[in-house]
């Protein structure tokens, strides 16, 4: 099995060389997103075995891995690993991918187990399901739980975590690569949707471990940034796999929208929600642009049709 494992970079520091480091027996590929921090440097002078991609631009999550899924296929992968630049593999993680992959060969994506880091015995991904009719992704299986074993058999699940996961040449030949209109959050679910229905299955590895900080190039699960992404991406994902009649349509996006809301610790971070709902409804995608950063969206609930 010829695994290449791709970090992107975009203003990591210490954090994208930590990730880096935990893959030192792994062929890897650095990507930068257009960094400002010097961190592109960083990687240069103390990982010198590492390629390092400069894309000169912030392309987002899909972008950004996009352009090192192109190059790692370039180089003969058989399969990519995707880890965050805010997570660490475990030393074992390239073992258990290759047995799991031999062992399941109609297997298109291995979604890893990711832990928290700190306690670093304590569960953030073991699995995952999609309820598209509900607009809602059902927590990820384990979330919050201490690893007492529970969660130690492979299984077939509905999405993996882009934070720590591989995928094959095969899945990528059948079902193409990453989303880049979703930018950023929501495209690891949305890639597992297209590589199911390409009849490759999604297979939670428990042996293939990761510790993830957590949307820390977005400033946190809560923040303005995060929760634009999550709300425009889960509801496009949502009407584009799961089209509903007018009124419950409406109806889903009013309870993707409140579930967002209710995650919202501050005026700046609800204004973010409500722009992600109108994005959606307008059919902008990609980046979001400087200009609608700040903007608020008055009356948006009265009319989430």
């Amino acid at each position: 099995m010829r695994l290449v494992a791709i970090v992107l970079n975009w203003n990591g520091g210490e954090t994208t060389l930590r990730a880096l480091g935990s893959l030192q027996d792994v062929e890897t590929i650095c990507v930068d997103n257009g960094s400002s921090d010097g961190s592109d440097r960083l990687v240069e002078e103390r990982f010198p075995g590492v390629e390092l991609i400069r894309t000169g631009e912030n392309l987002g999550f899909s972008g950004g891995n996009n352009v090192g899924i192109r190059r790692a296929l370039e180089r003969g992968a058989e399969w990519v690993l995707l880890l965050n630049n805010d997570a660490v593999a475990d030393a074992a993680l390239p073992t258990a991918l290759e047995a799991a992959a031999a062992a399941h060969p109609d297997a298109g994506i291995l979604a890893c187990k990711v832990y928290c880091t700190e306690p670093p015995d304590v569960l953030m991904y073991a699995g995952g399901s999609i309820r598209l009719r509900l607009g809602y992704w059902g927590r990820q299986r384990g979330f919050g739980l201490r690893d007492d074993g529970r969660f130690d058999r492979a299984c077939e699940v509905d999405r993996a975590t882009g934070s720590a996961m591989a995928i094959s040449r095969a899945a990528l030949e059948r079902a193409g690569l990453l989303d880049e209109d979703l930018f950023a959050y929501v495209e690891d679910a949305e890639w597992s949707l297209r590589v199911a229905r390409a009849g490759l299955k999604v297979l939670f590895v428990p042996e293939g471990r990761a510790w993830h900080v957590g949307s820390a190039s977005t400033g946190g699960p809560s923040s303005p940034t995060s929760l634009y992404y999550n709300t425009r991406n889960t509801i496009v994902v949502c009407e584009r796999y799961a089209p509903l009649p007018s009124g419950l349509g409406a109806l889903r996006r009013l309870v993707i929208v409140g579930a967002h809301l209710a995650s919202a610790p501050r005026p700046r971070a609800a204004a973010a929600v409500l722009a992600g709902w109108r994005d959606a409804r307008r059919g902008r995608l990609g980046q979001r642009t400087s200009s609608r950063l700040t903007a608020f969206v008055p009356n948006a609930v009265r009319s989430l049709e």
